[in-house]
């Protein structure tokens, strides 16, 4: 599992750290680690043109040491200060003594148009508000030149702990970040500007606390929770799901969440709606029921919204009932607010950005700007584990409070229609399953990711596509 604190938590582990070992040994390790990695990008570091952009703390002194090191390797190194006057004396004397030079920004675009490896150290994670105009100019500089692109710890222009961006920014190949990961590392705006992400380890873990910020699943996480029948499994242990999805305009809502729940895992998918004939021709084994969510019979969780339309009445009997609910697509519309709040047994809501949007009462765009924001707000505003999908997916406990789960194996081919119906499915088998609706949220996004992923392979698919897959996904992961 990769996790992430926020910079507060890290300065304070930095500062308890710092207390035990020789002073200057932080930065020492992070420009080992730092100097390694841009060595490895290069390929051969003799002979190679490396431009610093140095600021004025210590991820300046982070790139002053690497540059040194790259320096007595025989790369031709330029530091490019932006406040001489504040600049890390050591980190600068040691690349001086090393054979590297420092300019001032004035000469800074001939040496960067030339240069074959940029590094950014002109803010750190303290930084906020998106970069001054000096340090603008600079990325504009670097974005046009033809250097990979290496961040100290982030980029600069972007905020760690939000993952928002606020104006220019440094858009970077590779970002070595040191301790720990940050959160604007795995949320998007800001993790597109990341590049490949790399760890250097300096010795926080010890004074990290036990709860991140966030927290993104890897293979073994989301193995450990999948279930998996055993030898007195039957269909009721392994889970029912109801389905109350589709209307006469939407079929393929109902079909498509009934094949995600079906590849899911579940143990027997009741249907309850319009696309009764559609289903049961697609997948005859599913239990189908005129008689609306009440009547349906016995079932673990429900998955109410897909495709539904106008169908407020089929919400309310969901919400109504004494299960796990996941609220998808029109349910979200559709859902009485002060009911999904009144829920006692856990409610799992799964919005998109514009419907995340219309839910919190601003514009699509300020959810994109502010995912991590959002998804805890909505979280807060509900009472429900809300489940905010992109192109990072979050998923943030109900009440908003706690770590948020990030998921980064989706692929954009997943932006295609009713794909989310088949994660609702997913997401809703799981529940049915027994896991919690933060667990359940969060392995059906990664097995929806990677379903993605095989289902495309860098060519468009559709929905249907995705959801064959998923049984793929649940290979590999438990592989």
């Amino acid at each position: 599992m990769r996790t992430a604190y926020r910079v507060e938590t890290v300065r304070s582990a930095e500062r308890a750290l710092m207390a035990r070992v020789p002073e200057g040994a932080l930065m020492q390790r992070a420009a080992a680690g730092l100097a390694a990695a841009c060595a490895d990008l290069l390929g051969r570091v003799y002979g190679r043109r490396v431009v610093l952009l140095v600021g004025s703390g210590d991820n300046g002194g982070d790139a002053l040491y690497a540059g040194a090191r790259l320096a007595r390797r025989g790369a031709g190194v330029t530091a490019v200060l932006l406040a001489p006057g504040r600049t890390h004396a050591a980190g600068l004397a040691a690349l001086r003594r090393a054979g590297g030079r420092a300019i001032a920004p004035t000469g800074a675009e001939d040496v960067v148009r030339r240069a074959d490896l940029v590094l950014d150290g002109i803010v750190g994670i303290g930084g906020k508000g998106g970069l001054r105009p000096d340090a603008a100019a600079l990325a504009a500089i670097v974005a046009e030149a033809r250097a990979a692109v290496v961040a100290v710890d982030l980029p600069s222009g972007v905020d760690a702990d939000t993952g928002e961006v606020h104006g220019s920014a440094i858009r970077a190949d590779l970002t070595v970040t040191f301790g720990t990961h940050k959160p604007g590392l795995l949320v998007d705006p800001a993790r597109e500007y990341a590049g490949s992400v790399r760890l250097v380890d300096i010795g926080l873990g010890g004074e990290l606390p036990a709860e991140p910020e966030l927290a993104a699943l890897q293979h073994a996480d989301v193995a450990a929770l999948l279930p998996v029948p055993g030898g007195e499994s039957d269909k009721y242990r392994r889970g029912v799901v109801g389905i109350a999805a589709g209307s006469a305009r939407y079929p393929g809502a109902a079909v498509l969440a009934v094949a995600g729940a079906l590849r899911g895992g579940a143990g027997a998918v009741r249907y309850v709606g319009p696309a009764g004939d559609a289903v049961v021709a697609r997948f005859p084994e599913t239990l189908v029921s005129d008689q609306g969510p009440r009547r349906a019979g016995r079932v673990q969780a429900w998955v109410v919204g897909p495709g539904a339309g106008d169908d407020a009445q089929t919400v309310a009997e969901v919400l109504a009932a004494e299960v796990p609910v996941l609220i998808d697509a029109d349910g979200l519309r559709l859902a009485d607010a002060d009911a999904v709040r009144g829920r006692t047994a856990p409610t799992l809501m799964t919005p998109h950005a514009g419907e995340a949007a219309a839910l919190l009462g601003v514009a699509r765009e300020e959810v994109e700007a502010a995912r991590l924001r959002s998804a805890r707000e909505l979280a807060a505003r509900y009472r429900a584990t809300v489940l905010l999908k992109g192109s990072t997916t979050l998923v943030a406990q109900a009440g908003g409070a706690g770590v948020v789960r990030v998921n980064a194996t989706g692929t954009a081919w997943l932006a295609t229609a009713g794909s989310g119906d088949v994660l609702s499915g997913l997401a809703g088998s799981l529940l049915a399953a027994g896991l919690s609706a933060l667990d359940a949220g969060s392995a059906g996004a990664y097995l929806h990711g990677l379903a993605g992923r095989f289902a495309a392979d860098g060519a468009p698919v559709g929905a249907h596509e995705v959801a064959a897959a998923v049984a793929g996904a649940w290979r590999d992961v438990r592989r």
